[in-house]
């Protein structure tokens, strides 16, 4: 799912693109993907783009008449930049948002199509999509103390959740706990000061510096390589590669369609972590320990 990084670096692109350009139509090639009703994606016809922000992980472009275009890429969705009256590809496409400076062609790959775009007049309206969550980058520690204690969770889920902080998810959440040496199932209200203080740093240090690298890939460029699993990362999506750390392989718990990677010699103290299915079909035969697991994996003899 394109996170804070990568949306920031998608609105950066559009800006020179499409600030200023009139919107010519919108394409939709699936009527799934609309999920507002009032006012109609006729409205925009001939609107001036004014402004693009982000809220979450979602993209708004602001346009005249008081009109904005909010568009959530879900997991697989994403944008791309083509020459004015581009054809989208026809499995994958979902929309084409024709400027008169080029064309944003929206896509989503796979068969579950959850990406949405919602057409809304006035700020009240668009604040109804935000869901909440605190900017990282712009808080301070005390501010973000505040709101990972309000609640009592485990740390993975706190700094995923859209109400608590804002634009991080799966991927992101990942590295920033592997940055500040703690567990994903570590509970928020048990942290002590200096761990409150190691995954703020974490988090502004992380989102910093994938915005700066995603912007150097880019370049002028329109981003087009966007992806959740990209070789420099720590441990989301490196699981049995070696912790760039310590050297430990990396561990992974999956529950649902959600993956959590984490080093257990860096973040655990060496113990394994299961998820729920797991441990039920397993019971004493999970490892509990990363010494444990590696012994299994050597052969015997």
């Amino acid at each position: 799912m394109p996170e804070l990084p990568d949306v920031t670096v998608y609105l950066e692109a559009l800006e020179p693109r499409i600030v200023g350009a009139r919107l010519e139509r919108v394409r939709l090639l699936t009527p799934f993907l609309l999920r507002s009703v009032d006012p109609p994606p006729s409205a925009v016809a001939g609107t001036t783009v004014t402004g693009l922000r982000r809220l979450g992980k979602r993209l708004v472009i602001g346009l005249d008449q008081d009109l904005f275009l909010v568009i959530h890429l879900m997991i697989a969705g994403r944008l791309h930049w083509k020459a004015a009256g581009a054809k989208p590809p026809g499995r994958i496409g979902l929309a084409a948002f024709d400027f008169a400076t080029g064309t944003l062609v929206m896509t989503e790959a796979g068969t579950k199509k959850r990406a949405s775009l919602d057409v809304v007049r006035g700020e009240r309206a668009l604040r109804a999509h935000d869901p909440g969550g605190l900017e990282v980058l712009d808080a301070d520690l005390a501010t973000f103390q505040a709101a990972l204690t309000a609640g009592n969770h485990t740390l993975k889920r706190v700094l995923t959740d859209p109400r608590v902080f804002s634009g991080i998810g799966n991927a992101y959440s990942d590295e920033i706990l592997h940055r500040a040496r703690l567990s994903p199932v570590r509970l928020s209200q048990a942290l002590d000061d200096e761990e409150v203080r190691r995954l703020h740093e974490a988090a502004r240090a992380v989102l910093t510096e994938w915005i700066e690298r995603l912007r150097r890939e880019a370049g002028e460029s329109f981003p087009e390589g966007v992806t959740a699993f990209r070789p420099e990362m720590a441990v989301h999506g490196r699981y049995g590669k070696p912790c760039p750390a310590c050297g430990a392989p990396v561990q992974r718990i999956v529950y649902a369609e959600n993956e959590t990677n984490y080093c257990a010699r860096c973040q655990t103290g060496g113990r394994m972590l299961a998820d729920r299915s797991l441990s039920r079909l397993l019971h004493s035969d999970w490892p509990r320990t990363l010494d444990d697991w590696e012994a299994r994996r050597r052969p015997a003899g």
